[in-house]
């Protein structure tokens, strides 16, 4: 069953991973079995200090939404061994007419060749101009004849080779063979046995006949063998003892891993003429092959979004993936969906809120342990319920599922907002472990967010901050670049800045220099950075 994936926004914040989590795991308690809570970057200090205290691993992370080959419905072909003889490939070409070629490993599953039922009958006519036969296994001859060892020597010799006649019928004298080495096909015909034997043939197929006791206990190194097949169909079929690893395609090989991008793949079946192709694992081992109409209506991955609405933020390649809901609490932004699908969003100042909000809906009591990582979710991105964005809900909410999991509020926050900083992480790490872009009436910026209760200690990085700021502004081609220090104590926001500063005088009425400005009160930046700015720039 192909998964539903319920990620939060880049660089996630606790609220972003918790509401993922919590979701996935509401859908699949009420028998959707197959969602999975992902994320898109990696888990800050602050969550992973909620997710160890309540004993949760982080959710996998996902990079791309981008339709893979993986999640396309490749075909699935027996994958067969080099050894195995052609008679057997052909039954599995023919079984299926859909299979165009089948994938040939090597003993540990990796990738020896393609064989196709070209290939097959290529073969078949070469012997036709060269009936010959070289060093094919005697496991193999005896598979496909349902052949059986009439005397010793056959339990002596491993392999047999030669030129293959059908001594049939033993008066024409232009049908009888010479010398040794040669493969005879012969019936009820025992002087023509015992010829073979004087001359040393290599080996007899007795068709359809017994043979009697003096030929089978004669002493000789020709290895003789019956078969119920006649005479024309064991000679087709002796061809066919062939291992396939002599007559597959092993040059020139195109193959296709399953994190390859289906667009990739289109690009290089375009170079290419092969009807189906190969498909490896991340370990080289064929999984499968795909052909050309594997891609006319590729299946798109399924993604629920929560805690944003904005493609800038959201999963690269969400333009090839299947929204199926958004359950947010930011403003409405630009993601499009091509069906009618559920779509939440509600004023309150956590995603969890909301999400707690659809257990109760559904009858649901989460486990202790959710409850207690829910409680601290709401914690952290209502700032201690000191951000203006949030609400009465939100508070009545968090202590809801702090009294199921009895764990103190107080008690997680000044956890929570303790792990927030760390004189050891760089700043790089503290930049953009919080880190969203927007995109507002022509203007590109940067916002990143620091939720402490020292912003005083922070600013004297104030330096190493305003250099990396300075370069992403150039990589990114920003207007504008903000670093909020949001300070519980002091209950408002010491804003770094990069860019003009008469826009951040003109936006929030204060007196900045030196690239820095206080903002009291100033707690949200969905609710109070970004709203302030679309209003200045219209």
């Amino acid at each position: 069953m192909d998964p539903i994936y319920v990620t939060g926004h880049r660089n996630p914040d606790t609220d972003s991973i918790v509401s993922a989590m919590a979701y996935a795991a509401l859908r699949n308690a009420l028998g959707d079995r197959e969602y999975r809570a992902a994320r898109l970057g990696h888990v800050s200090d602050e969550t992973q200090l909620v997710l160890d205290r309540f004993g949760f691993p982080a959710p996998v992370w996902i990079k791309t939404m981008r339709t893979q080959v993986r999640d396309l419905d490749y075909d699935t072909p027996p994958a067969l061994s080099s050894g195995v003889t052609i008679s057997r490939a052909w039954a599995a070409l023919s079984t299926d007419t859909s299979i165009a070629a089948l994938p040939i490993t090597n003993e540990d599953g990796t990738l020896f060749g393609m064989l196709s039922s070209g290939d097959i009958a290529a073969s078949d006519m070469q012997s036709i101009e060269h009936p010959h036969i070289d060093a094919v296994p005697l496991f193999n001859v005896l598979s496909v004849l349902e052949g059986r060892i009439l005397n010793e020597a056959g339990d002596l010799v491993d392999s047999i080779s030669g030129d293959v006649c059908i001594a049939l019928p033993q008066s024409c004298d232009n049908l009888l063979f010479s010398g040794s080495g040669s493969i005879i096909v012969c019936g009820h015909q025992p002087d023509m046995v015992r010829r073979a034997i004087e001359q040393h043939a290599r080996c007899v197929i007795v068709c359809q006949a017994e043979l009697d006791e003096q030929l089978r206990n004669a002493p000789t190194d020709t290895v003789i063998i019956s078969t119920p097949f006649d005479a024309y169909r064991a000679v087709r079929l002796l061809y066919q003892s062939l291992p396939i690893s002599r007559i597959c395609r092993t040059k020139d090989l195109e193959c296709f891993h399953l994190d390859d991008f289906v667009d990739d793949v289109r690009e290089g079946m375009l170079k290419s003429r092969y009807r189906c192709y190969p498909i490896l694992d991340e370990n080289d081992r064929v999984v499968g092959t795909l052909s050309r109409y594997h891609l006319i209506r590729p299946k798109r991955k399924r993604v629920v979004l929560v805690d944003h609405n904005e493609a800038a933020q959201s999963v690269p390649g969400l333009d090839q993936a299947e929204i199926l809901e958004i359950i947010d609490h930011h403003r409405l932004a630009d993601i499009q969906t091509g069906n009618p699908i559920y779509f939440r969003n509600e004023p309150v100042g956590s995603t969890t809120t909301i999400i707690a909000t659809m257990y109760q809906e559904k009858g649901l009591m989460p486990s202790e342990k959710l409850a207690g990582m829910m409680a601290a979710a709401i914690v952290s991105d209502t700032v201690m319920f000191k951000s203006p964005t949030c609400t009465q809900r939100d508070r009545s909410m968090a202590e809801r599922m702090a009294r199921i999991a009895n764990v103190s509020l107080e008690e997680l926050g000044q956890q929570i907002f303790s792990a927030s900083w760390s004189d050891d992480k760089t700043p790089e790490e503290l930049l953009f472990t919080d880190f969203k872009d927007f995109h507002i009436a022509g203007h590109d910026l940067g916002v990143g967010q620091i939720t402490c209760v020292n912003s005083a200690h922070i600013l004297e990085r104030k330096q190493e901050f305003l250099d990396i700021m300075q370069q992403t502004m150039q990589e990114r081609h920003y207007s504008l670049m903000l670093l909020m220090l949001t300070d519980v104590l002091l209950e408002g926001t010491q804003l770094i800045y990069l860019g003009d500063e008469e826009t951040i005088q003109q936006a929030f009425s204060s007196e900045a220099k030196n690239n820095v400005v206080f903002l009291p009160g100033v707690m949200s930046r969905k609710k109070q950075i970004i709203p302030t700015l679309s209003a200045m720039w219209g």
